[in-house]
């Protein structure tokens, strides 16, 4: 590992081109480093502002060793990364976040049981193999409930919300009959989130919390602060340091969580963690005077950590298929910061950009 911080000049190594290593490379540019982005998609958004692409499967070993050895540490902007990749570029060149944390975040069960062991509150949940410990699971955890894939979730896949007992042939069906987790609902008022960053050294800093809504399991639309947040702030962070320490977490971490509803037993249920950037911190692009971008770049070159105060409200809207036609429209509002990713096809679902409206802060 790199004991100095790396000089301007330097080349920061991307697995993954999509819009999240798009924003890291912009952030990097900003200190004078390069970005060499490594994706298995041809003309993906983040090699438009790169200084250097590759094209390859994830599964390339030579192909990966040749990337590693073109830079000067890797990082990832997903977090499904297959764990021969990330060993191959280690093999070659630091990578930062460490395997531990996405070895954790790829495998809901693993997640859980992490975080539940650090003595931080998690969804009731059962491991699930077959559709006979299912069938046996829900006189457990009694419907509704919700059957997750261990692997390979993402913006609402990988799941099927089971009502009755009746349902569960048809649910074991619907995630493919692979490794699940049964989990119960959480009666919560509200889902929030936590963005945080770890340095090399050991410092740590985190955002604001963060209100978000899903639609259709997509998130939607983040409000920062969260309304009527400060005495959670102190709680979500703690849970978000202890997780990236006990991580020896090196980068961004973003921490999702349920407000519990339950007056009765106030506070925080961790739902899932992303050992990434993550959709829910894109405000602090145009409200912070450092992004969860740049203190990312910053943490996994060895750089001191950036302010995450925020000098403005804001309301960070994603444009997902068609909503990336009104560009012009929301070019000319004031007050609003527009990001496109230069994705050449809008589809149903599929994140094109986002707008994030800037307020005074409160």
């Amino acid at each position: 590992m790199p004991e100095s911080p790396l000089p301007p000049g330097s080349t920061i190594g991307i697995l993954g081109g999509g819009q999240l290593g798009r924003m890291l490379a912009v952030a990097a540019s900003r200190l004078g480093l390069r970005s060499h982005i490594y994706s298995d998609e041809a003309g993906a958004p983040a090699f438009d502002v790169a200084a250097a692409s590759t094209v390859g499967s994830y599964a390339d070993q030579d192909a990966l060793e040749r990337f590693a050895g073109a830079v000067d540490v890797v990082t990832c902007e997903f977090e499904n990364v297959p764990a021969a990749t990330l060993e191959a570029c280690a093999r070659v060149m630091p990578v930062f976040p460490g395997p531990k944390s996405f070895a954790v975040a790829q495998d809901r069960l693993a997640e859980k049981d992490f975080i539940g062991a650090l003595g931080i509150e998690v969804a009731p949940h059962l491991a699930i193999d077959r559709l006979d410990q299912l069938k046996a699971g829900l006189a457990r955890i009694k419907p509704p409930a919700l059957l997750k894939t261990r692997r390979l979730g993402y913006d609402g896949k990988g799941q099927v919300m089971i009502r009755d007992k009746a349902e569960a042939e048809a649910a074991w069906r619907g995630i493919g009959e692979v490794p699940a987790v049964l989990e119960g609902l959480v009666l919560f008022e509200r889902e929030i989130s936590i963005i945080a960053v770890r340095g090399r050294d050991g410092a740590f800093k985190a955002y604001d919390l963060t209100e978000n809504v899903h639609q259709n399991g997509i998130l939607a639309i983040s409000r920062v602060p969260a309304p009527n947040s400060l005495a959670l702030l102190a709680e979500a962070t703690f849970i978000a340091k202890t997780i990236a320490d006990a991580l020896g977490h090196v980068g961004v971490l973003a921490v999702e969580m349920f407000q519990r509803a339950d007056s009765a037993r106030p506070g925080l249920v961790v739902n899932e963690i992303a050992p990434r950037v993550h959709n829910s911190g894109h405000w602090t692009l145009d409200a912070c005077a450092t992004s969860q971008f740049e203190n990312h770049i910053r943490a996994i070159a060895g750089w001191p950590l950036g302010e995450t105060a925020r000098h403005s409200d804001a309301v960070m809207t994603n444009l997902i298929g068609a909503d990336v036609e009104k560009w012009l429209s929301l070019a000319a509002e004031p007050s609003t910061c527009l990001h496109l990713y230069g994705k050449a096809e809008a589809r149903a679902g599929r994140k094109m950009g986002h707008v994030t409206r800037l307020y005074p802060k409160t």
